[in-house]
């Protein structure tokens, strides 16, 4: 579950990646809906709500809340993007309580004389904005584009749509640096005590959206969205978190569901805690194949250490001395513990990133802690100016709300051994993250989400065996969970989180034949 992202210091630019683990917040969980409900929807949306009409216009520069930058730069051909906002009920059970306005973007198809209909994007998260997300990746979907409208949305609770806001961005400085690895009760307090800080302000500031954000919601959001675009089916392209809220839509709607592709795909089965245990064996194995290709180069590597244990070590010491000395960050800034973590995590997001990756490790070996801090701000959503988007305020309000575990310190700290085993490098880390929700002012709702859904599919689910944020198993058991004959699972073989923007033209070729053609194609394929 990872947003696209966009974060630059000073001189040092990160490119945009898709799709988002949550990082240290845990993945989501989605509520389970009766099956009575399914299709019919237990509360439709109001029928005026349905029959709106979208006041189509030229999209401006995204606000703060989506991660800034500049308005979205015209397709090639000249087609240029279109925003606009929906209404959505505030609370589906209570159609008279109001609404929010989502933020919606397209760019319309080429060939409108074939035109299937809209395929609706979300990127992953939970709290990722698809208006920002879309334009970045356009590139990669432009042959989709052929035949499609590509559409994608701010979630409720997300950048453009009623975002959710908790603490202010010299709150947020403080609250990303201080310790999430606590050794002693001194520094367990003080761990707890922001947390509870955090959600107090989510409280205090977004009152209205945090009971009426989690997935469920969202999903009923795409089949209204669905109405409105003048589709009878939705097609349907999720990434990371998106998988999940997909196999929601899908247990929802099975009908009405139709071409859908999940990449980079959430287990479902997976209670909170199982999910950080399993992102802490994954981003584990992406050190290991990190530390490999860096072995591999020889001399050419610039980190100590003839085997890749030995380069793994050098990582693990190196983070784990952040914690009682920072060193020099951005400005005034240090580089702590947590952060170096984070900054680390953020770069095994891709392979693409792993020469950053590199290179910020030697620096910081150094007593330069610039670039893993510049890493971390981009996993935070904090821009150059000190700014932060709204993504990881939406990120704990979505996972809070889906996921009704509230694990406490005594149990946390017994779980932490097992969290070490799997990863000495990131096992403390998401270990404590099972805190997040500990002091949220919302109670959550179930342990994982239904997402079984007979009479859908085929839905495409593609697993990458590299994967570190939704690692490998999860498409398997994602199959498994949607019903028997609804799924079909494509492998890639590589490394990132996804497959279709990694460059692979193999999951590209079978992707766009499903996705244009209907080409289904056979169980158990395989791209290298």
């Amino acid at each position: 579950m990872r947003r696209s992202l966009v974060a630059a210091v000073s001189v040092l630019s990160l490119a945009a990646l898709a799709g988002c683990s949550g990082g240290a917040a845990g993945r989501s969980a989605a509520p389970a809906v009766a099956s009575s409900a399914r299709d019919a929807g237990a509360s439709p949306a109001p029928s005026d709500l349905g029959a709106q009409h979208l006041d189509w216009r030229g999209c401006t520069a995204p606000s703060v809340a989506q991660g800034g930058g500049a308005a979205p730069k015209p397709l090639p051909g000249g087609t240029r993007w279109q925003c606009a906002t929906m209404a959505v009920p505030l609370d589906y059970a209570h159609p008279s309580a109001g609404t929010l306005r989502l933020a919606l973007i397209r760019a319309k198809a080429a060939d409108q004389k074939h035109r299937i209909g809209s395929l609706v994007f979300n990127f992953g998260g939970p709290g990722g904005s698809g208006v920002t997300g879309l334009p970045s990746f356009a590139k990669d979907y432009e042959k989709l584009r052929a035949r499609y409208d590509l559409v994608s949305f701010d979630p409720r609770g997300v950048g453009g749509s009623d975002p959710v806001q908790c603490e202010d961005d010299r709150q947020l400085d403080a609250f990303y640096a201080q310790d999430a690895t606590p050794d002693t009760a001194a520094e367990q307090k003080a761990y707890t005590a922001g947390l509870a800080r955090y959600a107090a302000a989510c409280e205090r500031r977004s009152p209205r959206q945090l009971p009426h954000v989690g997935t469920t919601e969202t999903a009923r959001d795409m089949d209204l969205m669905r109405q409105v675009l003048g589709d009878k089916k939705l097609y349907y392209f999720g990434i990371s978190y998106g998988t999940e809220l997909g196999g929601v839509y899908a247990h929802l709607f099975p009908t009405r569901l139709g071409r859908a592709v999940f990449d980079g795909v959430v287990d479902p089965t997976q209670n909170a805690e199982q999910g950080a245990l399993g992102q802490a064996k994954g981003f584990q194995l992406a050190l290991d194949n990190f530390a490999k290709d860096c072995v591999a180069r020889g001399d050419a590597c610039r980190l100590p250490g003839s085997t890749p244990q030995q380069v793994e070590s050098f990582v693990v010491k190196l983070l784990r001395g952040l914690d009682a000395h920072p060193i020099a960050g951005i400005g005034s800034r240090r580089l702590t513990r947590t952060e170096g973590t984070n900054g680390v995590v953020e770069a095994l997001y891709s392979k693409d990133f792993w020469p950053l990756l590199e290179q910020g490790l030697d620096e910081a070996h150094g007593g330069n802690g610039a670039l893993l801090l510049a890493l971390s701000d981009s996993l935070n959503g904090r821009d150059e100016h000190g700014r932060y988007s709204n993504t990881q305020a939406a990120n704990a309000a979505v996972n809070c709300l889906d996921s009704k575990e509230r694990p406490g310190v005594a149990e946390t700290r017994e779980r932490l051994p097992e969290f070490r085993k799997a990863s000495p490098a990131f096992g403390d880390l998401l270990g404590w993250s099972m805190l997040s929700c500990a002091k949220w002012p919302v109670p959550g709702r179930w342990t994982h989400p239904d997402v079984g859904a007979p009479g859908a599919g085929p839905i495409l689910v593609v697993g990458n065996t590299g994967d570190p944020a939704t690692p490998y198993a999860g498409a398997k058991a994602m199959e498994k969970a949607l019903g028997k004959g609804v799924a079909v699972e494509l492998t890639y073989k590589g490394q990132g989180h996804g497959a279709y923007d990694s460059g692979s033209t193999c999951v590209q070729r079978t992707v766009n034949a499903y996705l244009l053609d209907g080409t289904v194609p056979k169980a158990g394929t395989v791209c290298r």
